[in-house]
């Protein structure tokens, strides 16, 4: 085997619908095959990362009965993490103005193996519904992580959004593969979860707003 073996291009799967997987990383007929809720091609090719020996990588699914312009709303804020994401304490934006190339300053909570994070913001597609961030600095023990977020209706035709967030990091020293993901995956699903709630919350407000709005 040689010294740096290649990195490959996989489609990380792990999806919420099934906490105790055995496998980071799926090719992407196999996981349709899996899930009730095939992910759309034009979706899934932003979910496709180069993964090395020493790296791992992961998804995460959210369903959320809202539409996607309101999910879309909440998570396009890269200077306002913390609306949803409740493990961050603060979030200061040090350079940009919320375009690409955009860093911010996290602060996060007590109790997490990490103080602080500086984020830079890779991409932001308003019209394809992505958004993408890499960690370039900060004290915590996520190496070179890249994240991205997509949202696209949901194939049940009821209005909602299914929100995919897929991540690659380097495993930390002294940790598996496994562990990273379980503790990575643990974050990003409370995240999604608490996005939901907001989201659909937002949704019942619109909703009465237009209701009581005179015709």
């Amino acid at each position: 085997m040689p010294p740096n073996p290649p990195k490959s291009s996989v489609l990380c799967h792990r999806l919420n619908t099934a906490p105790n997987t055995s496998s980071n990383n799926m090719m992407i007929k196999k996981q349709q095959q899996q899930q009730r809720a095939p992910i759309p091609e034009a979706v899934a090719r932003y979910h496709t990362h180069g993964v090395g020996p020493n790296k791992c990588c992961s998804a995460v699914t959210q369903e959320i009965a809202a539409p996607v312009s309101t999910v879309w709303s909440v998570v396009r804020r890269f200077d306002n993490p913390q609306a949803y994401k409740h493990f961050v304490k603060s979030c200061h934006v040090i350079v940009g103005d919320g375009d690409v190339g955009t860093l911010r300053e996290v602060q996060v909570i007590s109790g997490l193996p990490a103080n602080n994070s500086t984020e830079r913001l890779d991409v932001l597609d308003d019209e394809s519904h992505v958004i993408s961030f890499s960690m370039v600095g900060g004290d915590h023990r996520l190496s070179n992580y890249k994240s991205v977020t997509t949202l696209h209706p949901s194939p049940s035709g009821n209005g909602g959004t299914v929100v995919v967030e897929s991540y690659v990091v380097d495993v930390p020293p002294g940790n598996t593969k496994e562990d990273t993901c379980n503790f990575v995956d643990t974050i990003v699903r409370c995240n999604l979860q608490s996005l939901a709630q907001i989201a659909e919350n937002l949704a019942r407000r619109n909703n009465k707003s237009s209701s009581a709005c005179p015709k």
